[in-house]
């Protein structure tokens, strides 16, 4: 399936990115348009992330925390 954005429908993420991971959030280890989210870095291996149509927040990017190394978490 895919993932949108709650406030305007843009797709986000599929489920095909998506991954099994401790945290009680969906995981997701890529974004489906290059332009599907809008980031600002908050802090050191962390973005604040937003819909990158709509601005609506959507959470976090973890850099180097995917299942494979090297691999975002979103």
């Amino acid at each position: 399936g895919i993932y949108v954005c709650a406030k305007c429908g843009y797709e986000l993420f599929s489920s095909r990115a998506k991954y099994e991971h401790s945290s009680p959030w969906p995981a997701f280890t890529e974004t489906i348009h290059e332009d599907s989210v809008a980031k600002r870095k908050e802090r050191p291996g962390a973005y604040k992330v937003s819909c990158g149509k709509c601005g609506n927040g959507l959470g976090h990017e973890f850099l180097n925390d995917g299942p494979k190394r090297g691999q975002s978490r979103f």
